[in-house]
């Protein structure tokens, strides 16, 4: 396993802010800390999907952005949109050095809330080929980094896991924070009774999400649930996987965990996470073969998409999104971005 980045790649440790010790401060601190304000000045696209379904990429050019140079396709996590804290966040660093950035809806989310008949899951690789189809479309010519953030991470991962020799147009690299790997392991990690608390949060946004689905969606499939699913498992057994095909939860979790998948992967690639994530357990990784073109960063402290640094060496206390930044630009040096904003 590789425990930490190529010497090529200078990291500063992360040093946890002195109020957020421990893997639940953070997770909570990086959730509901002020994640700054960014007006809303993307240009939307609906992007076509398998099936009826639609989704929308929000795109921020900067102006800097010139033909040709890097565009990064951005992917949220359970519960979250183009409109989640990092996802505002690291668009906007991105921007400010020129990258040109898609930020994803996955079905039903944000702004392709009422575009969607059929939920999100974690093994949607497809929708994130035919958004990455959709930036060639846009930007022909230019290389796209792919991001994808915990449940976006796992797809990411099993997408790249899958192309083989089918590259979408224009995919280089890709980077995967906090991704769930292994679905069945994190689902039975996240009913400990230590976490229990993450686990009622995500069951209650998701049914909420489904109650709005059926409101603004006529005709999206209705399903009684019986009993009222109590954790996310019980939500899978009885909307996820039957509704997405799968049948079964289990069956789901098989078939759309990334683990592996993750020993085909071709591309230069950042898998981030840190040792203390209360939803992922960090001893999936060491049961994993990487393959040389993927990197394995693992932090001590920093929770789950948390990471709420003590300050000091970057601009602000967000370690995350600066290590995601700097791994574009140092470890892709071919990367075609305006020389005046790095």
């Amino acid at each position: 396993m590789h425990a930490e980045l190529r010497p090529s790649v200078q990291v500063p440790p992360f040093v946890p802010h002195p109020f957020l010790w421990g893997g639940h401060a953070q997770t909570l601190g990086g959730l509901f800390l002020p994640a700054g304000k960014y007006p809303y000045r993307a240009t939307r696209h609906v992007v076509d999907l398998v099936g009826e379904d639609q989704t929308v990429l929000h795109d921020d050019c900067p102006s800097s952005w010139g033909k040709g140079n890097r565009c990064a396709l951005l992917i949220h996590g359970l519960s979250g949109s183009h409109a989640s804290g990092y996802m505002e966040r690291i668009s906007a660093k991105m921007n400010e050095r020129g990258l040109r950035t898609f930020r994803m809806d996955l079905r039903g989310c944000g702004g392709a809330r009422r575009l969607s008949r059929l939920p999100y899951h974690s093994g949607q690789s497809e929708d994130a080929v035919a958004c990455l189809e959709k930036i060639e479309a846009l930007c022909p010519g230019s290389p796209v980094t792919v991001v994808g953030f915990s449940l976006g991470g796992n797809i990411v991962l099993k997408m790249l896991g899958e192309c083989g020799q089918h590259v979408p147009s224009g995919l280089d690299s890709g980077i995967s924070v906090c991704p769930p790997i292994d679905l069945f392991r994190c689902v039975n990690h996240i009913q400990r009774p230590a976490n229990r608390l993450y686990d009622r949060y995500f069951v209650r946004a998701l049914l909420k999400e489904v109650q709005s689905r059926q409101l603004d969606m006529p005709g999206s499939p209705f399903i009684h649930f019986s009993p009222w699913p109590r954790s996310i498992y019980e939500f899978d057994e009885q909307y996820t996987a039957p509704l997405a095909g799968f049948g079964t939860a289990d069956n789901y979790y098989f078939r759309c965990s990334s683990a592996p998948l993750i020993k085909q992967i071709r591309f230069p690639t950042l898998i981030l996470t840190a040792a203390d994530d209360p939803l992922i357990p960090v001893d999936m990784f060491e049961r994993v073969t990487f393959p040389a073109c993927v990197e394995l960063l693992v932090a001590p402290s920093g929770g789950h998409l948390g990471f709420v640094g003590s300050g000091g060496n970057d601009p602000d206390r967000r370690w995350l999104d600066w290590r995601v930044l700097e791994w574009i630009l140092q470890r892709l040096p071919h990367a075609k971005v305006n020389s005046q904003n790095n």
